[in-house]
């Protein structure tokens, strides 16, 4: 059964109320996002032969359910789940994941416990099985993370393009790869006047010109 886009994004963005407590978005984006990242491929790969990841054993999303309610929950995503899946993976690195036993961000002990547990059992839901369930020929890992990412940034206060390069920026920067060269020139420095005057009035214009070559 196809997931309802609008069911799985919600209850992802759940995810984020559960530890946000007062961390920063840019801050508890992380751990959300790494924990959607494991369940995608725990679902997609554990036990997938010639697989694009390695599911060591032991370091699946299952396991890291069979940590719920431990007292070294934060400790053990850590060195038994994250550790395990960066040294079987090349294309890893420790830096693409936070610490999951920092209680200057999760709280201490029971809140961290009671925090990570709680996250973890939203993304346990049986409607978010990677492994079975598509949402109408979308991507639907790249769909949930760039819905997340804004949901994020409104939550900041930040704009989306901050935490990620959007889609339609995206195109745009592909269409003006293909432009003369001429073209990209004006439009970089287009861009670093509008740093140094963040309006486009007549001292924008003049700073401009001023820089633009005949």
């Amino acid at each position: 059964m196809a997931i309802r886009k609008s069911e799985l994004y919600s209850s992802l963005w759940a995810s984020c109320d559960e530890l946000r407590g007062g961390m920063d978005a840019s801050q508890y984006k992380d751990y959300v996002l790494v924990l959607l990242f494991i369940k995608y491929i725990s679902d997609k790969y554990s036990g997938q032969p010639y697989a694009p990841l390695v599911i060591p054993a032991g370091s699946s999303f299952a396991d890291m359910v069979a940590l719920k309610g431990k007292a070294e929950i934060g400790d053990q995503i850590n060195k038994a789940i994250i550790a395990p899946l960066v040294a079987a993976n090349q294309q890893l690195s420790p830096s693409d994941f936070p610490d999951f036993n920092d209680q200057a961000k999760l709280g201490s002990r029971k809140e961290l416990v009671d925090r990570l547990t709680s996250l973890i059992a939203i993304f346990e839901k049986p409607a978010l099985n990677f492994a079975r369930n598509r949402a109408d020929d979308d991507d639907i890992l790249g769909d949930a993370y760039e819905y997340l990412m804004r949901h994020f940034a409104i939550d900041s206060g930040k704009s989306k393009g901050q935490f990620l390069t959007p889609a339609e920026v995206s195109c745009i920067n592909t269409q003006l790869a293909q432009k003369p060269k001429a073209c990209l020139d004006y439009v970089v420095l287009h861009e670093l006047c509008y740093l140094r005057v963040p309006r486009h009035g007549e001292e924008f214009l003049a700073l401009l010109n001023q820089h633009m070559a005949d």
